[in-house]
């Protein structure tokens, strides 16, 4: 538990020293936003700062920084690390410069932001890979709550098969709303309670690790503490803990708020803010799942340390917190996914629509863009329900489609700096280490090539080689 504290108070300080440096080094300054110069009713439109920050959040959460950390936490207490150096040096940054980023660019998309700065090729590629990379975001936020949403409704809408048929169908006609309706009209309205439900379901469970104050493994014992997992901890963790560190996805959602936000100088509460808060709640999760997996907490709840994710949180939320609070936690937990699925859809329109120039205002647009994204989306889920491996296939191509776009990401900020004559190294050592991270990853995992771990190693190191010496050439060049 001493570990949980230190990392608590290192996130907390983060973003106020950190942070703060962090926005110095960009800059923001009073020139109008997106929201103000661009308004459109729709897309465009000022919002209060505080509702902006709880829709960045619960854009960003998804399930990543609770079933990430709690199947982190079998890597042992170098999760606490990761978590808290991820999220202060490489996801906050991420976050915020990619949001300001867009910010200064009308709020463009990312797509137009990397091609911008990475060139037109690159755009391309990034336009479809962004674009795979949110229908199946889309897909499998509708599929994960659908399931736990069926646990709870079991034998009210039938067996929990027929009640988690009905959630999917639920859930997925909310997203088709939700990605054509005006942004304040139904996001801007419910996201607060969802954010309620999320935030409670932390407080709650940290309220119970600082009662209970459990005896776990701490940062300092990692040479000893056997991990619970048969994956080698590089690159493995750095992609199964994505959200609660650093993920690629945020920054096609941060977009989203950028057309939103009616000051530059929001920008760090928002951007750099909810990813400290997102790392929070990751830590909470590990925190609790390392009780849970090595000290005796799953005795508590009736279950066993080789629980898989959704059994951890339904164990602890229904065990831990009593029948109301297991209900708010466990609609928390839904309520991630489900804020993260509608915005990736809506992500993805925005981002197609920006690529073909056709404006959003009109309805008749708007379907004209949205409808092919549905019908893929709908395929992916029948694939989900149809091949009992299908969530588990998609979710680990997500995963590293995930940090690979984060890759891109800290590349376009890294060029972006350079060119600004700013201290472009805030982004560079992220961008070096997650090259490295996601190349070892497709090398090695069962979702890639599967070659011996040390190949993996060796080409992650050339990688990092490789683009260090690329980036001095092109540095040297824009002199």
């Amino acid at each position: 538990m001493v570990s949980f504290v230190l990392s608590l108070l290192a996130l907390v300080l983060g973003y106020v020293l950190y942070g703060r440096f962090v926005a110095r080094v960009f800059g923001p300054d009073d020139r109008p936003t997106p929201a103000v110069a661009l308004a459109d009713g729709v897309d465009y439109i000022v919002m209060p700062s505080w509702k902006i920050f709880m829709i960045q959040f619960l854009n960003i959460a998804g399930t990543g920084p609770i079933f990430g950390a709690i199947m982190g936490a079998k890597f042992g207490p170098a999760a606490y690390l990761w978590i808290v150096l991820g999220c202060i040096f490489a996801g906050a940054t991420h976050d915020y410069l990619s949001g300001m980023l867009s910010v200064r660019h009308g709020g463009a998309g990312l797509p137009e932001l990397v091609g911008h700065y990475l060139g037109k090729n690159t755009r391309r590629v990034m336009l479809a890979f962004s674009v795979l990379l949110l229908v199946m975001v889309g897909a499998v936020f509708v599929y994960s709550p659908a399931l736990i949403l069926g646990g709870m409704t079991e034998g009210v809408l039938g067996d929990a098969a027929v009640s988690s048929m009905v959630w999917v169908g639920v859930i997925f006609a909310y997203y088709v709303v939700a990605t054509m309706m005006p942004i304040d009209k139904i996001i801007g309205k419910v996201y607060p309670l969802f954010a309620f439900a999320l935030l409670f379901m932390a407080v709650a469970l940290l309220g119970v690790l600082l009662l209970k104050w459990p005896s776990l493994p701490e940062v300092w014992t990692m040479g000893t503490t056997e991990p619970l997992t048969s994956q080698p901890l590089f690159p493995c963790l750095f992609i199964t803990i994505a959200c609660g560190a650093i993920s690629g996805f945020h920054a096609t959602q941060s977009p989203l708020m950028a057309r939103c936000i009616k000051s530059e100088r929001q920008g760090r509460p928002i951007f750099y803010g909810a990813m400290i808060t997102e790392g929070i709640v990751a830590l909470i999760w590990a925190t609790v799942s390392s009780w849970f997996f090595y000290d005796g907490g799953a005795e508590t709840v009736g279950s066993t340390a080789a629980a898989q994710a959704p059994e951890v949180v339904t164990a602890v939320a229904n065990g831990w917190l009593g029948t109301l609070g297991g209900i708010l936690a466990l609609l928390g937990v839904v309520a991630a996914p489900i804020t993260s699925g509608d915005t990736a859809l809506r992500s993805a329109r925005l981002i197609i629509a920006e690529a073909i120039g056709l404006k959003q205002r009109a309805l008749g647009s708007r379907l004209a863009v949205s409808v092919p994204l549905f019908a893929v989306t709908a395929l992916l889920i029948g694939y989900n329900i149809a091949d009992a491996g299908g969530f588990n296939t998609i979710w680990g191509y997500f995963g590293w489609a995930n940090q690979t776009l984060a890759v891109f990401t800290l590349w376009t900020v890294t060029v972006y700096l350079v060119k600004e004559g700013k201290p472009y190294w805030i982004a560079l050592a992220p961008a070096l280490f997650m090259t490295a991270v996601s190349l070892t990853f497709i090398l090695v995992s069962d979702n890639g090539f599967r070659l011996p771990p040390a190949v993996g190693y060796a080409c992650g190191a050339a990688a990092i080689a490789v683009a260090a010496a690329w980036f001095a050439v092109w540095k040297h060049r824009q002199r």
